[in-house]
């Protein structure tokens, strides 16, 4: 399980593979206690760490995930976002999140102000009923309130600590970026449709 919370920005050093899979290589300053076989969010999407020394560590990534997420988009000096799993007892500091991600989201809109950026994107429409206006969404692996929603478009509130420790302080229109939306609300769906 992952908050969504992001630990530290990574930079992706070599990306090597076929169609069928990938190999990611990541720089990731300030996790050199990685351990075989641990759980890290690239970007919201759950990898594991295959080979590691120091703080560079090597993921697999099949290739539905590489259909559907952004992370086949990767290329060698990409930075990413990265967060290890939660360990029980730990601080839920943003929301339940499980590291699968549901659809991709493009950034539609960026409005900067002195303050703060709002961001907005367009998601994909079957996840919209999963989004409502001061709720959670991860997007890029980062847990984020919504501050708007408008159809498709979702728009997202950051502050300046955001915008400097993920990738959010660079991403332009047309960027790509992985979402996850709320798990409880997936359930809650479930549950509903089975007495209904």
């Amino acid at each position: 399980m992952f908050t969504g919370i992001v630990e530290s920005l990574g930079t992706v050093t070599e990306v090597t593979g076929t169609e069928a899979s990938s190999r990611l290589t990541i720089e990731a300053p300030g996790l050199t206690d990685l351990v075989h076989g641990e759980s890290i969010a690239v970007h919201g999407v759950c990898l594991t760490v295959a080979d590691h020394a120091g703080s560079t560590w090597t993921a697999d990534v099949m290739r539905v995930t590489l259909e559907t997420t952004a992370l086949g988009d990767l290329r060698a000096g990409d930075r990413v976002n990265l967060e290890r799993a939660t360990p029980a007892g730990g601080r839920l500091g943003g929301h339940i999140m499980q590291g699968h991600v549901d659809g991709v989201a493009v950034l539609v809109e960026r409005d900067s102000q002195p303050e703060w950026t709002d961001l907005t994107f367009e998601i994909p429409e079957d996840l919209t009923r999963y989004v409502v206006r001061k709720g959670s969404i991860a997007l890029g692996g980062v847990s984020l309130t919504v501050a708007e929603i408008d159809g498709t478009r979702v728009t997202v509130s950051l502050i300046p600590t955001t915008l400097a420790e993920t990738t959010f302080g660079t991403i332009a229109a047309g960027d790509r970026v992985n979402v996850e939306v709320d798990v409880v609300a997936k359930y809650v769906e479930k549950l509903v449709a089975a007495h209904a």
